[in-house]
């Protein structure tokens, strides 16, 4: 993880390896962007010709755009300039957007990999904007390396008389940025410090989240999550408990088992919890965690297999914002449901057609065994209400119809309470992700009727999503504020990187789950 640090030394001093300034888009070119007198300082060594020279180079400051350029000889100690576009300006008087700030600082540590030291002269004059550009930075600044192939370098000897293993020239290069410098910030403001603070453990948090997605399905499976789950929750001061297969039997708990009794690697049901001396409520959060999902004996088709280790996303991202919560020392108490399997095709693997007994004692007749994510989400849900939370909130890569619905980087929430929905909606806005309210539109649940069993898993093809959601909330308890966040779409990153976010895992809903949680602590569920 790269470090950060804040600074309000002149940037003519400033040992690093590259400057980072922002540019807005200007009538006759780029503009240098206000509210960093930094990069101010920045644009006097190149005698006031920066935005200029910029222009000339190609650059017109729309958002992401990355221009480098050498510095001058004289009037700073980095070497490389590097202005990141941040779009129209806002207003005079305005700050930048905090998200237009997070993700141009993510754009500039991604184009800086195999840097060394960076210095951040981006406007972060508020503790807000400050909070911005050092999350973005820390976001932008992942690689995921376990998997590389290493070389043996001949004369290197380790423990042993062993080789010592040297990463490839390649990894080198892609290596994140060490470390960061926000410029233009007081090391002795307390709220700086705080939101410098809450950055870091934001990145660590979302970059563990990533690197579980980004694990191939043969070094994770259900067990080896729990025991990683187990192994986290002890260094933070978590409670973890772990059901097996025996346990989850012994329990009833169907819905888990029915999903993954097909596979070799049994299932595991994690509990985790946090608990704050003063805290007064209690959130409970639930996540999907499939670790490979091939659909079971309705398999999937061709295509759409080599992507099915991100299908626990959201079992990562609730176990690590109970970690970043307990970090943070919130005082709200959060509860974390990991419901792990695999989905395996076997011939001990759940049919179509077969009927399961679930944890709240309703019974599901499966007619698509590659909607079993609702099953053990199912389970887990009856559960957390058991211990009467003051809300809960599933989060599952669920559905591919919510990807038809909403894209790739929006993911839906649907709950059964309005207020509750909006309040986990605004929260994923003031957390810079992107998401949508969708309705449960109780006339869905006539195409999940069984002739055999109280519920069957699918219904129609046609507002999919929503059906998954609407069967979720039949698992929910009475009175119990709940949402669904569906994140199919936007957990795993197929394509180009952008801004903070890399390909393959991004860590979707982690920073909602923790503003929600802040907002909690705070009363939002007060009245």
């Amino acid at each position: 993880m790269s470090a950060l640090t804040l600074s309000n030394t002149p940037v003519a001093a400033v040992r690093a390896d590259a400057v980072v300034i922002g540019i807005a888009k200007g009538e006759n070119g780029p503009a240098l962007a206000s509210g960093s007198p930094a990069a101010a300082a920045v644009d006097a060594a190149f005698g006031g010709r920066l935005a200029s020279v910029l222009g000339t180079l190609g650059a017109k400051g729309g958002e992401d755009e990355i221009t480098k350029l050498p510095a001058p000889a004289d009037g700073l100690a980095a070497p490389l300039v590097l202005a990141v576009g941040l779009g129209t300006a806002p207003g005079e008087g305005t700050a930048f957007a905090p998200e237009t700030l997070r993700r141009a600082a993510g754009a500039a540590a991604r184009a800086l990999s195999g840097t060394g030291h960076v210095a951040l002269a981006l406007p972060a004059g508020d503790a807000a904007s400050l909070a911005a550009v050092a999350e973005g930075a820390l976001l932008g600044a992942y690689a995921f390396t376990d998997f590389r192939g290493r070389k043996t370098k001949p004369g290197r000897n380790g423990k042993n008389g062993r080789k010592d293993p040297q990463p490839e020239n390649g990894d080198r290069e892609s290596a994140p940025p060490a470390g960061f410098t926000v410029l233009d910030a007081d090391p002795a403001d307390p709220a700086q410090r705080a939101a410098a603070e809450r950055a870091g453990v934001l990145g660590e948090e979302v970059a563990r989240a990533r690197d579980l997605v980004n694990t191939p399905p043969n070094a994770l499976n259900p067990a080896g999550f729990a025991a990683t789950a187990q192994a986290a929750a002890k260094e933070h001061g978590v409670k973890a408990e772990v059901l097996d297969e025996q346990a989850l039997a012994k329990g009833g708990y169907g819905g888990i088992l029915g999903v993954g009794q097909g596979s070799a690697s049994p299932p595991r049901l994690v509990r985790l919890g946090y608990t704050h001396p003063k805290a007064d409520r209690t959130l409970a959060l639930i996540g999907k965690g499939i670790t490979y999902d091939s659909g079971g004996i309705s398999l999937k088709p061709s295509g759409s297999n080599e992507t099915m280790k991100c299908d626990m996303a959201g079992a990562a991202a609730v176990f690590v914002t109970v970690l970043a919560v307990a970090r943070l020392g919130l005082p709200v108490n959060v509860t974390g449901w990991l419901a792990l399997a695999e989905n395996m095709p076997s011939g001990s693997a759940t049919r179509p057609g077969d009927v399961l007994s679930m944890y709240s004692g309703k019974t599901v007749e499966v007619l698509n065994t590659d909607a079993e994510g609702r099953l053990v989400m199912a389970d887990a849900l009856t559960r957390a209400c058991e211990e009467s939370p003051d809300a809960v909130v599933d989060v599952a890569t669920l559905t591919g119809a919510m990807i038809v619905a909403l894209g790739k980087r929006i993911f839906g929430v649907m709950a059964n309470d309005d207020a509750f929905r909006d309040l986990v909606h605004s929260s994923a806005e003031q957390a810079g992700e992107q998401s949508w309210p969708l309705p449960l539109p109780q006339e869905l649940l006539d195409g999940m009727k069984s002739t055999v069993a109280d519920v069957a898993n699918v219904g129609d093809r046609m507002g999919g999503g929503l059906s998954a959601g609407l069967f979720l909330k039949e698992f929910v308890a009475e009175g119990v504020p709940w949402a669904h966040l569906d994140i199919a779409g936007p957990a795993f990153n197929e394509g180009g990187a952008f801004g903070y976010t890399p390909k393959g895992g991004t860590g979707s809903s982690v920073r909602t789950l923790v503003r929600l949680a802040e907002r909690v602590a705070d009363g939002a569920l007060e009245g």
